[in-house]
């Protein structure tokens, strides 16, 4: 609300030829309010009618969900609101959390800054790879590949069992056919599975993974991580954004759940006058053979009940007896089969792959009639022994036990002359 001196002041102004938008830099006034005044929409000194507080129905929850956890972003927490029923807009949203001070102050945490700019990628020149380690809700490490285009923002990640080559490069094949394709270079850091620091060049494997695929790769500098910032923000924006508030239960679940975010809400992001999904279209990204890369994908596991070893979400029989032991499960990249090998390397069974999360049981016929016959083996229809019995140790248990306190009972005599002739004899 302005008062009569503000509003002779700003007609003034406007009088002498200044825009709305200098006015309000001047005043330090929205440009929507100046404009509204000097077209008599709205009189100084005269507070306009307030409408409903659209917010304050979602002040309870915005409240709880920043005390649980006062880095949560602003956009993620928009996104739940705005599945609750709340219809304002994200910048409206984002002035009521100033306003009311919902947010608390993280004492424990320190921001700083530094100079920063964005370089321009023309389409389809490059692809920048980095992994990202998440805290997976039941106790172990996911690792997250992601593959970024620069020029479109479009990205794309794979979960993997671990950061290993073979995983490295199966992750690789993943994100490739999720983009559509390659670019022309891969921007890499200096991770030990793509590159020697020893040597200061690329590892020979990589490089033939990198020509199977027609790209170039091209290490960052050491020490300079930011040379491919662009996929580093975005290892910030899928931790923050997706994974904060991902409900999932298996890596397999995440999988699912991360595609769905990319495709829904990380693809529709404002880049440029347009968005990440429509500038993705102007990629000109290289095809890629239709076989992935021909790596050995080699994970070691425990057998479990039933005989039964459970590997991505599904589980694969053997034969019975190696229950609570070791073994390894092999796959070779793009076959439709799958060995599972003793640690030496002897085989115990051979199944055709079902798609990773499935839940499926896979148990030959041969591993099932092995399995009932020892279950029938040890089945019996007799009784379960007595608990409640009366049994005092048997007259051999108490010949046994004289025996032991016999022994004790007997006196240690020593011989100091047999202890001088051993001595002697010695010499």
């Amino acid at each position: 609300m302005l008062s009569q001196e503000e509003h002779v002041e700003i007609s003034a102004l406007r009088k002498r030829g200044w825009t709305y938008s200098a006015i309000a830099r001047h005043l330090g006034l929205a440009r929507n309010t100046v404009k509204a005044y000097l077209r008599d929409e709205r009189a100084p000194s005269k507070r306009q009618p307030a409408g409903p507080d659209l917010f304050a129905p979602f002040v309870e929850y915005v409240g709880i969900r920043l005390r649980d956890d006062p880095h949560l972003w602003g956009s993620t927490l928009y996104d739940e609101v705005r599945k609750l029923g709340y219809e304002q807009s994200y910048v409206t949203f984002a002035r009521q959390l100033r306003v009311r001070e919902l947010r608390p102050t993280c004492t424990r945490c320190r921001s700083g800054s530094r100079a920063t700019i964005e370089i321009e990628h023309p389409p389809g020149e490059e692809i920048q790879w980095d992994w990202v380690e998440l805290p997976a809700p039941w106790g172990d490490t996911l690792h997250l590949l992601q593959g970024r285009l620069p020029f479109s923002g479009k990205t794309r990640g794979v979960f993997a069992e671990s950061e290993e080559e073979a995983h490295l490069f199966e992750a690789i094949d993943g994100v490739l056919r999720r983009l559509g394709g390659t670019a022309r270079k891969w921007r890499i850091d200096r991770m030990s599975t793509a590159y020697d620091s020893q040597s200061d060049r690329v590892r020979p494997a990589f490089a033939a993974l990198a020509r199977y695929y027609g790209a170039q790769v091209t290490p960052c500098p050491p020490y300079r991580g930011q040379r491919k910032g662009s996929v580093e923000k975005d290892n910030d924006f899928s931790a923050q954004r997706w994974f904060r508030t991902a409900q999932v239960g298996s890596q397999q679940e995440a999988q699912v759940s991360y595609d769905n975010f990319c495709a829904e809400t990380a693809d529709l992001r404002p880049r440029r006058s347009s968005t990440v999904a429509l500038l993705a279209l102007e990629e000109r990204l290289r095809a890629i053979p239709s076989v992935p890369y021909p790596v050995t994908i080699l994970d070691e596991r425990e057998v479990g009940d039933s005989s039964l070893v459970h590997w991505r979400g599904n589980r694969y029989s053997i034969n019975p007896g190696l229950e609570g032991g070791r073994v390894n499960v092999r796959h070779r990249v793009g076959s439709v089969q799958l060995e599972i090998t003793t640690l030496a390397g002897a085989m115990l069974a051979t199944h055709v792959r079902h798609p990773d999360g499935a839940g499926s049981v896979v148990r030959l016929p041969e591993h099932q009639s092995a399995l009932e016959k020892v279950v029938l083996a040890n089945f019996t229809t007799a009784r379960p022994c007595p608990r409640k019995v009366n049994r005092p140790p048997s007259a051999e248990a108490l010949a046994a036990a004289a025996r032991l306190r016999d022994h004790a009972d007997r006196e240690v005599v020593i011989d100091l002359g047999r202890y001088a002739e051993l001595t002697e004899g010695a010499r």
